[in-house]
């Protein structure tokens, strides 16, 4: 399993970048020319911009586009055969769509990957949803302590959903469902309700009915 990221502070240098690579039709090879404009490596150039304005606004990325014809070899994957049909997009060197516009749901997801392998969760977080209770008494225990936090609703913002697996998955066995809700602290992982409750010194009523999040689970397999 990887090792946390460590949460990043004010005090830390600018942060790099997730590298993004756009390979577009274009470029010359030799005494061949494309001509052809390609649309498809427009539409894709204009998704990656949206998204980070949009779904990823505040992530720090780069992006790159080039010259298929230029450099053909660069993208190119043999096993499986792949990076032959432009537009090609790369995200940290990983071949993420090529031969269609992106999708922006894979660049989101794969992009919070990247990221959050590099970077830790600084301040007060909490992940879930609107239809779950342990998530109301999460927010609950956060109020009675007077704690400011920050909601992340996995249903309604891609992103959410996308950060919390990505941080949760490597502390976790890749065999344990992941619920909610996800909580931080400061950069330190909380787990679920009944975890948050034992942080902050509030009495948690058993309930054997109650769901357990991703490390109780995966300590109640081990015992």
């Amino acid at each position: 399993m990887r090792a946390p990221a460590r949460a990043q502070t004010a005090n830390d240098p600018t942060p790099d970048p997730v590298k993004i690579e756009i390979f577009r039709w274009a470029g010359q090879w030799g005494p061949f020319r494309i001509k052809t404009p390609c649309g498809e490596c427009a539409l894709t150039l204009d998704v990656v911009r949206d998204t980070l304005q949009n779904e990823l606004r505040g992530v720090p990325a780069a992006i790159e586009v080039r010259e298929w014809l230029n450099e053909w070899w660069r993208p190119l994957r043999l096993f499986p055969l792949r990076g032959w049909h432009a537009p090609i997009v790369r995200v940290e060197g990983e071949i993420i769509s090529e031969g269609e516009a992106l999708n922006r749901g894979i660049l989101t997801q794969k992009v919070i990957d990247a990221h959050a392998g590099r970077h830790g969760i600084a301040g007060v977080h909490l992940f879930g949803k609107e239809s779950c209770p342990h998530c109301v008494r999460a927010k609950g225990y956060f109020e009675r302590a007077g704690i400011p936090y920050k909601y992340h609703d996995v249903v309604r913002e891609s992103r959410a959903l996308y950060e919390m697996l990505a941080r949760v998955k490597p502390l976790v066995s890749h065999s344990t469902p992941i619920t909610v809700p996800q909580i931080w602290i400061d950069g330190e992982y909380i787990g679920g309700a009944d975890r948050l409750a034992e942080k902050l010194g509030f009495a948690v009523e058993a309930n054997p009915e109650r769901g357990q999040n991703s490390l109780a689970a995966r300590s109640l397999a081990r015992g």
